[in-house]
């Protein structure tokens, strides 16, 4: 689903990123894992659009992904949250989650039509506004949220939001889910609840934590980054066990 081909980045003469290579199978959670400047979040940046390589590709399902803008990616069913929870404060839980399904609202074939499909009452587009409230409890229940649907989601606890987010994001049920230290500001049950998420996702996910019990617990496969290069990949057990990582980063 997934495939990195020599990726590189460089900031003046730092190289945050080296020739970095690697795929993620379709349905598959991959955890990239590394000590601080290791490249993980430049990474995941040039994975989301946000940055451009220097060299190399990023391919989706078998299509070049790498001149296309985060839009486009989105568009392609790329989805990713951040370190930083973004939220939209003065909407309801519900309201942030089915506002990530309103792009379809343009296009016809999802009961779209705009303004004057609202005023005409058309039966398309009632269905699809069923469908989208459906989809919107489907998810809130999925990831702990139903009993906050109709709190703000600027009145939540960070770890609460972290998990608004992440509804957001699975929503539109995403190709590729990128996770950004998913498990920050997450208390011992809200961390267990996510793990059962992500592991009954059927999308294929990348995700960056530095909680390494979560990686191990989730992931099918691991990347270890360091000065941004990669020094393992493998099974997280495997990885776990490497002597080249525990040098460089589990100690």
């Amino acid at each position: 689903m997934l495939a990195i081909e020599g990726v590189s980045v460089a900031f003046g003469g730092v190289r945050a990123l080296e020739e970095v290579s690697f795929e993620v199978p379709e349905g598959q959670v991959c955890g990239v894992i590394g000590p601080n400047g290791a490249g993980k979040t430049t990474l995941f940046d040039v994975v989301s659009g946000l940055r451009r390589p220097d060299a190399g590709r990023v391919r989706l399902d078998g299509r070049d992904l790498t001149g296309t803008s985060p839009a486009a990616r989105a568009r392609a069913g790329v989805r990713r949250t951040f370190q930083r929870t973004q939220v939209f404060g003065r909407l309801t839980v519900a309201d942030n989650v089915l506002a990530a399904l309103d792009w379809h609202e343009s296009d016809r074939r999802w009961g779209g039509g705009g303004l004057a499909a609202d005023l005409a009452g058309w039966p398309g587009r009632r269905r699809r506004e069923r469908e989208r409230r459906e989809r919107v409890a489907e998810v809130l229940e999925l990831c702990g949220l139903t009993p906050l649907r109709e709190a703000y989601a600027a009145a939540l606890p960070v770890g609460r939001r972290r998990l608004v987010e992440l509804a957001r994001a699975l929503a539109d049920r995403p190709a590729l889910l990128l996770l950004d230290e998913p498990t920050s500001g997450l208390d011992a049950a809200q961390t267990a609840r996510l793990a059962e998420v992500v592991r009954a996702l059927e999308t294929t996910v990348l995700l960056v934590e530095h909680d390494m019990g979560f990686v191990m617990d989730v992931c099918d496969r691991v990347v270890v980054l360091d000065l941004g290069r990669v020094i393992a990949a493998g099974a997280p057990a495997s990885v776990r066990e490497d002597p080249v990582v525990r040098a460089a980063y589990l100690g």
